[in-house]
Formats: structure tokens, sequence, C-alpha cells
């Protein structure tokens, strides 16, 4: 099998680029190991909502959101995914597993469990992390309870009785919690670094107010620490319900306990750390920051006052869990990348793709959907699309360069 260009992955970045390469008339494959947007079908909760609003999660060229200030679920958005690539016939090969990328004759060999593909170009757009992480301390859980990554979390009705640990005060951890507390269930959890930021301020959903800030268009070459913007904690956002408010403080208040990160398990106890205070002092320093930024903006001047925002609780911090009576412990500690198929030296010391803007070490090796690729907005659905249009433009660029030679 032989195509021009082929693209790992069927989620919004493979789908976006294949959109482009489409209208360039470039000869394409996109292949998927599942169904098309596959992880937001199979490793997600149920209940999920997408953290950003309807009008800022427009694919290249598809339709005008309905209600463009909404909320899709998970698995609506998995079905628009699929209405995307039938708008122009994308070229998906579902469920076929790749297996190896290596160099062959001036491209890339692709093996996979369908057969073996030839193609000069591959796109690497599995995402920018797609391995759950679980963190060395989960070793040392001891016998009769279950634990999983939130990944594998469905629902409340999955977990065995009793109570719950979430490991991890990110946007799935603290969605998570909130859901476990609501459904009756005694909820711990355990926060380390993380973020705290309004659902609407101001009248105003957040991400209005960062793209009003240009926080959208900001690159990563105007950033004076890229690696530390890549480390950020994600913002803990909830769409469900039309967007709702959602943090430490939010938990603590539906009955949630607190607690700093797990430092393990002895004598029959979970064991936390006591830097939860700093960790909430220094969100909220996070927080005041941007908030003072958006009333310094000229739109704030007509826009409502600002309600404070409750302080989050930290007082009266445990220093343990007795794992009696707990019946499950969620990881919801994030994903990792690794690339094991790829067998081309494009990677650094530590594992990372190499590149520029998505643009690889490598000829006719590129990678999309990564966390600042080229813009903060980079691995998300509203923003790769700019991403993908300037690769298509350089994958066109180059088979024109190579027709140009075999002429």
């Amino acid at each position: 099998m032989r195509t021009g260009t082929l693209i790992v992955g069927a989620g919004q970045a493979g789908l976006a680029l294949s959109r482009f390469l489409t209208s360039l008339e470039c000869e394409h494959a996109v292949l998927e190991r599942g169904r098309m947007g596959e992880r937001w079908r199979s490793e997600r909760w149920d209940s999920l909502a997408l953290l950003t609003p309807n009008w800022f999660n427009r694919l290249p060229e598809a339709p005008l959101a309905a209600e463009p200030d909404g909320f899709l679920t998970g698995r609506a958005f998995a079905d628009e995914l699929e209405r995307y690539a039938a708008s122009f016939a994308a070229p998906v090969h579902e469920r076929t597993t790749v297996a190896r990328v290596s160099a062959s004759g001036g491209g890339f060999a692709v093996e996979t469990d369908a057969g073996t593909w030839h193609a000069a170009n591959v796109v690497v757009a599995t995402g920018h992390a797609d391995l759950p992480l679980i963190p060395p301390v989960a070793a040392g859980v001891p016998d009769g309870i279950a634990h999983l990554h939130a990944s594998r979390y469905r629902s409340p009705e999955q977990l065995p009785d009793g109570g719950a640990l979430v490991v991890g005060a990110g946007p799935s951890g603290q969605q998570i919690a909130l859901e476990l507390r609501r459904a009756g269930r005694d909820v711990t959890i355990s926060a380390g670094r993380h973020a705290r930021v309004p659902r609407t301020y101001r009248g105003r959903d957040l991400w209005c107010w960062l793209r009003a800030l240009g926080h959208l268009e900001r690159t990563r070459d105007q950033l004076r620490r890229p690696e530390a913007a890549l480390r950020s904690p994600s913002l803990p956002l909830d769409g469900r319900d039309g967007g709702r408010r959602l943090d430490l403080e939010v938990l603590a208040r539906a009955g949630v306990t607190l607690a700093g990160r797990l430092e393990g398990f002895t004598g029959g106890r979970a064991r936390f750390t006591g830097d939860l205070p700093a960790n909430v002092a220094a969100a909220e320093r996070r927080l005041r920051s941007l908030l003072d930024s958006i009333d310094a903006h000229p739109a704030a001047a007509g826009a409502p006052r600002a309600e404070p925002l409750p302080e989050v609780p930290v007082e009266d911090v445990p220093e343990g869990l007795a794992l009696e009576g707990l019946g499950a412990i969620i990881w919801a500690t994030g994903y990792r990348r690794a690339y094991p198929w790829l067998d081309v030296p494009v990677l650094d010391e530590r594992g990372e793709l190499a590149h520029e803007r998505g643009v690889t070490a490598v000829p006719g090796l590129y990678a999309l959907g990564l966390r600042w690729q080229h813009r903060l907005t980079s691995h998300q659905i509203g923003g790769v699309g700019r991403d993908a249009a300037y690769l298509a433009a350089r994958i066109a660029a180059r088979e024109r360069r190579g027709a140009e030679r075999a002429a």
C-alpha cells in the first residue's frame, strides 16, 4: 500500500490535517487504532463535557456550532468528528494499529497489523500525551483496594462500595471527585500543584477573556521559559450543566476532604505531605494575576462587577487517611508520551519528539497536536487547525519539489 502522506491518529489533529491535504489535492491516508476520536469514546468518563465552549472548538472549514456558548459532551464531540470526516470523505483506516515506522527508500515504511504502507511523509498526530501516567507510589497500594487510572473510570457505579481517594487536582481529578461525592461517596482528593480559575468572570466565559487578553495567540518563541509553560497545570474547568465553576473550594463545600500530595501507604493509612496550603496559596497568586489583567483590559470597563471567589479552606488538613472502608483509588495523574513504534532518529535524550513548529530534522516526518507546538492552543481542538494548515503547506511544497526533480 502506497500513499503520499500517512497521518497516524484520527482525532481532531489528524482530521484537521486531512481536511487541508484534501483541499490541496495531496494524496494521503489516516490510520487510527480504534474508531475516529477513539479516546473521546473509550478513555473518558460517561458524564464528561468539554472544557472549552463550542465557539472555540471549530475545526477547519466546519460549520458554526448551533449553540456557540454551549459545551458538547465527550461522546457528542466524537460523533462530530465522524460527521466532520464524512463531510470531505477523509481517507481514514480505522482499527489499524501502527507497530513500526522506519526509513525506507527515501520515505518511510509504516508497519501495521493490517499490512505495511509506504509513504513519502509521515505525520505523528497521536496527541500531546496518550499513555496513562501512574506514579510510582501506586506500587504500594495494599491488596484489596481497587485502583485505576482516570482513563478507565466511567461512573461511580463502576467502583466497589466504600470511600474514594482521588489523586490529582487537575480538571479530571476535580470533576471525578465532585461526581463521586454527589453520588454519596466519602471522597478525599490529594492535591499537588494545581490551578484555580473561574468558569465565568465579569459576565463572560474565561475563554472569552483569554482571547481578549491575546493569550490564545501567544507563541512559544514569546515565552521567557518555554519548559515552565509546558509543565504548567491544566485549568480545572467543567462544561457540564452549561458550564460551572470547579475548584477546591467547590469540592470542600460539597463535602470532599482536601489533602496534600500522596506520599505513600503505611500502617493501614495513606500518608499525605503538608504542602496543600502552599500549593493553594500559589494557585491563588496565579489566579489574582490573571484577574488583575482582566480588570485592566479595556473590555472590562463596561462589564459587570466581579464577585469575589470564596477562599479554599486549608485548616485542619489531614496527614493521613485510614484505608479501612476505602473502596477505590483513582489516579487522575495525567498522561505521558512514548513512541516505541517510531524507529526514526527524531527523539531527544528525554524521549521527546524534537521539532520546530512540528517539523522534525528528518525530511518528511512531522508532528501535530503537541502542547505549545507553536501556540498556547496548539494541542486544543480550536487551535490545532492553524498548525495543520502550516504543515499541509509544507507537505504540499515538498511534494511539488519531488515532482519537479522527477520531471
